[in-house]
């Protein structure tokens, strides 16, 4: 599903709404996030998520004229699934300033190196920033949009309840997990 003008709210509908919008935005996403070791995490965007995005957006910067709202649909609408695919923004996380800066410079690449794999099948590497190239030399940038493709084989083993794995094969920090659950479940709602 695709978002249009029509599905969002006014300026003053959303100061009116926004603090119980914010909450459901909150609880869906705490199942919608998947940590890759302890520096690294994958939070899956979907229709909700991309909302809240847009209204908050078009809050803070006080969007109310047709076109530019347009413009926000046009930036957000690709970061929602569309039904055999998962999006998810991959970001690598220091508290500390100069560790990030030093763990960032020796990862380049590291966003084509995250994975997917269903039940023990081939593992389903990101595609990763459409938008706009991230990565330079050898340093990584610390956010970036990804995208996997699944097959209908795949989706079909996932909901006959096939395990799902995730994971990063970058030296830096490799990793791989299980994902189980309500957040197996809240990545299922995205399939259809």
């Amino acid at each position: 599903m695709k978002l249009t003008r029509a599905d969002l709210w006014s300026l003053e509908e959303y100061a009116q709404k926004r603090e119980s919008f914010r909450q459901d935005v909150i609880a869906q996403k705490k199942n919608r996030q998947v940590a890759l070791g302890a520096n690294a995490t994958l939070y899956f965007e979907n229709e909700l998520t991309m909302r809240y995005q847009i209204q908050e957006m078009l809050r803070v910067e006080r969007i109310f004229e047709a076109a530019e709202i347009e413009e926000e649909l046009e930036s957000y609408n690709p970061l929602i699934p569309d039904g055999s695919n998962w999006k998810a923004t991959f970001m690598i996380e220091y508290s500390d300033a100069e560790e990030r800066k030093v763990a960032l410079a020796k990862m380049g690449g590291i966003e084509l190196t995250v994975w997917v794999q269903v039940n023990d099948g081939e593992k389903i590497y990101a595609i990763a920033n459409e938008d706009m190239e991230r990565t330079r030399d050898e340093k990584a940038a610390a956010v970036h949009f990804t995208r996997f493709e699944l097959s209908a084989e795949n989706v079909a083993d996932l909901k006959n309840g096939r395990p799902l794995k995730m994971g990063i094969d970058h030296s830096s920090i490799p990793c791989t997990i299980n994902v189980e659950g309500a957040t197996r479940d809240a990545l299922m709602s995205d399939l259809t």
